[in-house]
């Protein structure tokens, strides 16, 4: 069996592996960089600036406490070089891994033609199609617009900033601001409605507060015009750089005409991830599902499954999900009604690795966990602390398993840990 993917992104590389695995015959065409936005422009570009943005706090809390005498200076041109190298070299791994599996590795732009997929004047075949092309910041039609930056120009940058106004109101503008703050920026979010809107609201209040301080919020703003200035907004003029966190774009023209799409451009896709057209398959950003890497893996492995005849279906329940600040803001809810049995426990950050040294100024973070007395089910997790990244996936598996809060009683964890959420399910195994 032939299978085509477009697309060397997440969704479109597990894909290639996974076929590959499954004895099909496996062609990736990829038009930039394998690895996709995750790797070059999304997520590892925010991990890089993150990490230099905790040391760079670290070293603030360190000075102040006496431990060491001055605060190192950060050349962002030198950060920016240095995540171009990292994910360069990342991406030589990439390369490898996939080539190793089986798959092919073609570079070009790709159009679609009955049956075929043309590449550089050259034709691949197909049997079963995947598109994984991913997705693009969304630039809203606002005058001026071309002034504004995205996420793809940030390692363009020369210098930080000296102000920055981000508009936008959900993870994106909430990771940008965190870092650019950090860095020196007078950093305004401008949003069209609330902050952060689907994050449990005692949990957005500590990011205000304790992550984001020094970042001011304005919500229900209009932006009416921009320029290389600023923004005019409903709020008056706002000086300084202006950056778009508005969304995304799905890349979804390549197949224009061909399979059916939804009203804002997304590949619809049933839970194996076929399209109308029995031949194509589609899996990540292009199908504007959750919008994260390890799901748009996940939806290329089902893909991958389903082209192979190997039966597999998308589960989007309890999908763990966080945001990159200083400590990772992360979070899990089972979508199930809040009701009168629902019990909330909340506790402060643990004192341990990453966290140590803030328990004088009490920054050590806060955990929230809801649970229906009567059934034992845990119901919503939110959890900021250096360990909530890894330790919510495992959670997540664990409630997806069917495990209740008594079967946390005989709970052991490793120590030292910033972890809370075991402290919380010992207290809702004994007492809940």
């Amino acid at each position: 069996m032939k299978m085509v993917i477009i697309g060397g992104g997440p969704a479109g590389r597990s894909a290639a592996m996974e076929a590959a695995q499954l004895d099909a015959e496996v062609t990736l065409i990829e038009k930039e960089h394998i690895g996709g936005t995750c790797l070059h422009e999304g997520c590892m570009v925010i991990c890089g600036l993150n990490d230099v943005v905790r040391f760079s706090k670290d070293s603030s809390n360190y000075q102040k406490l006496g431990i060491i005498s001055e605060k190192p200076q950060i050349d962002y041109s030198q950060v920016a070089d240095g995540i171009k190298k990292i994910t360069g070299k990342i991406e030589k791994v990439l390369k490898h891994e996939t080539r190793q599996s089986g798959s092919e590795i073609v570079m070009g732009v790709a159009e679609i033609k009955d049956g075929n997929v043309e590449v550089n004047g050259k034709n691949y075949p197909y049997d079963k199609l995947l598109i994984a092309t991913g997705s693009r910041p969304f630039i809203p039609p606002i005058p001026g617009v071309e002034n504004a930056l995205t996420y793809k120009d940030v390692l363009d940058l020369k210098e930080v900033p000296e102000n920055l106004n981000i508009v936008g109101s959900g993870v994106i503008a909430a990771e940008f601001a965190g870092i650019f703050s950090s860095l020196g920026s007078q950093v305004k979010i401008l949003c069209r409605n609330q902050f952060l809107s689907s994050i449990d609201p005692e949990i957005k209040s500590y990011i205000r507060e304790h992550l984001l301080k020094g970042v001011e919020v304005q919500e229900n703003v209009g932006v009416n015009e921009i320029s290389p200035e600023g923004a005019s907004t409903s709020n008056g003029h706002m000086g300084g750089t202006v950056f778009l966190a508005t969304g995304m774009t799905p890349n979804s023209e390549i197949a224009s005409g061909m399979i059916e799409l939804e009203p804002k451009g997304e590949i619809m896709v049933n839970e194996q991830m076929k399209t109308s057209n029995p031949s194509i398959y589609a899996a990540g950003d292009v199908v504007g599902t959750v919008g994260n890497t390890p799901v748009a893996r996940m939806e290329g492995v089902v893909a991958a499954r389903n082209a192979c005849n190997i039966s597999s279906t998308m589960d989007y329940h309890l999908i763990p999900q966080s945001l990159t600040l200083y400590y990772p803001v992360s979070f899990l809810d089972s979508g199930i009604e809040k009701s009168e049995d629902e019990f909330d426990v909340r506790i402060r950050g643990s004192a341990g690795p990453g966290s140590f040294w803030h328990v004088l100024d009490g920054e050590t973070g806060f955990t929230k966990i809801s649970s229906d007395l009567k059934t034992g089910d845990i119901t919503r997790v939110s959890s900021i602390s250096p360990a909530s990244r890894t330790t919510i996936p495992y959670l997540a598996k664990m409630v997806k398993d069917g495990y209740k809060t008594t079967d946390f009683d005989d709970f052991i964890e490793t120590h030292p840990s910033t972890d809370a959420i075991y402290k919380l399910l010992h207290f809702l195994s004994k007492y809940g």
